[in-house]
């Protein structure tokens, strides 16, 4: 074969099947309008549910910090109530009950702070409105004795919960001491000190500690881990007053002499810190939150469901079993 008959059948064979291959080239490199249009619809799906999930992730972790700062402030403020609890020490004065003016130094007592409304929530999943949990605020006062610089002191401790349009349910310390030789020092913690601390603000002696108390109670109990819910006064230097009943179980009492409680069980709910804030915002200048607020008072009877509650029982180390002979 010659050169030149093998250049025509090179052609001839080899030349339309590298035209059509090329052409074949051309015919699947790009995608039609309805093909991208049906990506961008599935990729606008995944963004979304991608989203979602990320959505969910963020507010269940917004969620959890909120939840671990209530928990931390909650137990810290437990943890001092339950070590102001446990210096309680009888002040073993004499006292007169029918004296109304003056009974003698008080070793503890326990009071509900009938100037803020009960708090009513409805309870999460329960729609009958006879099954709601009742928040109530009760101040308590703790006396106990110490060394101050070698001078021997009486030492008053009190915590309230108060309601101011800006704080809600802020929780107070108050704390205060008179040298043990001044004339009815012991009395004057309960009855001069502590009280006016309750005519807050007109007191500088106290700590803010936290907000959104709701719900603060306090219990006292007998050697026989029984309540004790009446009073008991057989001797005169051993008397405890009933103030009476606030709601079913709740009491107020004074404790004299050489009485005090076995134990003592605190009872504390704290709202959550954005369920807090959002409440705030609701306020009406120059108004605490009451049933008068109608906005910020139906917000908080809904807010169950952010409501944490904290218990403990605290043994007394000065209790004296004679005092209920």
């Amino acid at each position: 074969m010659t050169s030149d008959e093998w250049r025509v059948t090179r052609r001839t064979v080899y030349e339309p099947v590298l035209v059509t291959h090329h052409s074949s080239l051309i015919t699947c490199s790009a995608f039609t309008l309805i093909e991208i249009m049906v990506v961008i619809a599935l990729l606008s799906l995944i963004v979304i549910a991608l989203m979602g999930v990320f959505n969910t992730t963020q507010a269940a972790f917004r969620a959890s910090i909120t939840q671990t700062d209530v928990l931390e402030s909650g137990r810290a403020a437990m943890d001092l109530i339950a070590q102001d609890l446990k210096e309680m020490s009888p002040s073993f004065g004499q006292t007169n009950l029918a004296d109304n003016n003056f009974r003698g130094a008080v070793n503890f007592n326990i009071a509900n702070f009938t100037a803020y409304p009960a708090l009513h929530q409805s309870l999460v999943g329960i729609s009958d409105p006879s099954f709601q949990r009742t928040n109530i605020v009760e101040n308590f006062f703790i006396l106990s004795s110490g060394n101050n610089n070698g001078v021997p002191t009486w030492y008053g401790t009190g915590y309230a919960v108060y309601l101011s349009p800006i704080n809600l349910y802020s929780l107070y310390r108050f704390s205060t001491s008179r040298p043990m030789a001044s004339a009815n020092s012991a009395s004057n913690l309960f009855y001069a000190d502590f009280q006016n601390f309750l005519k807050f603000p007109n007191n500088t002696n106290y700590s803010r500690l936290m907000d959104g108390v709701v719900d603060l109670r306090v219990r006292a109990f007998d050697a026989n881990g029984a309540q004790i819910v009446f009073n008991r006064n057989n001797i005169l230097t051993n008397s405890m007053v009933f103030s009476g009943e606030f709601i079913p179980g709740e009491v107020g009492c004074l404790f004299y002499s050489n009485a005090l409680p076995a134990s003592v069980e605190i009872e504390m709910a704290t709202l959550e810190d954005r369920s807090l804030q959002r409440a705030e915002s609701l306020a009406v200048a120059g108004q605490s939150p009451s049933p008068s607020v109608p906005a910020q008072w139906q917000y908080l009877q809904n807010q169950a469901g952010k409501v944490h509650v904290f218990r403990q029982r605290v043994a007394i180390p000065n209790f004296d079993p004679a005092a209920y002979q």
